[in-house]
């Protein structure tokens, strides 16, 4: 079941501005049925995540950078918010080659798989060769 396109009422609305005040954007795809379906976690969650945009001292483009490492990490991967912040980014002066760079910093977290299984898989086949009877 679908929400239904509706008017905003005047309080959310009042949240719709105040998001794009303080987090400098807007997305109906990220943020327009949350607001529309419950403007209480709407605003709690406005609260929470302009904090950094209204008592940071980041520069915005490395705020952004910083949410497209979120964003674009192996144990997130959001593509709508990926995409948002990316335009923000370059918004706000990054250049493509610092994006790409934050993609090859936050590429090494799916390393771990390796960097754990590889060794857990050798202890096992060690094991594996220890309990068999060697043939030659």
């Amino acid at each position: 079941m679908s929400v239904q396109r509706e008017e905003l009422d005047e309080r959310r609305k009042a949240l719709k501005e105040r998001f794009i005040k303080e987090r400098g954007y807007w997305s109906d795809e990220l943020w327009g049925e949350i607001l529309k379906l419950d403007p209480d976690f709407f605003e709690a969650y406005l609260n929470f995540s302009a904090v950094p945009w209204k008592k940071g001292v980041l520069p915005p483009k490395i705020k952004e950078l910083i949410y497209i490492a979120i964003d674009a990490s192996t144990t997130h991967l959001y593509a709508p918010g990926l995409r948002q912040h990316i335009k923000n980014a370059l918004k706000y002066g990054a250049t493509v080659e610092e994006v790409m760079e934050v993609f090859e910093l936050v590429s090494v977290l799916g390393i771990h798989t390796c960097t754990m299984g590889v060794p857990i898989l050798m202890e096992e086949v060690k094991k594996m060769k220890e309990g068999v009877p060697k043939t030659e």
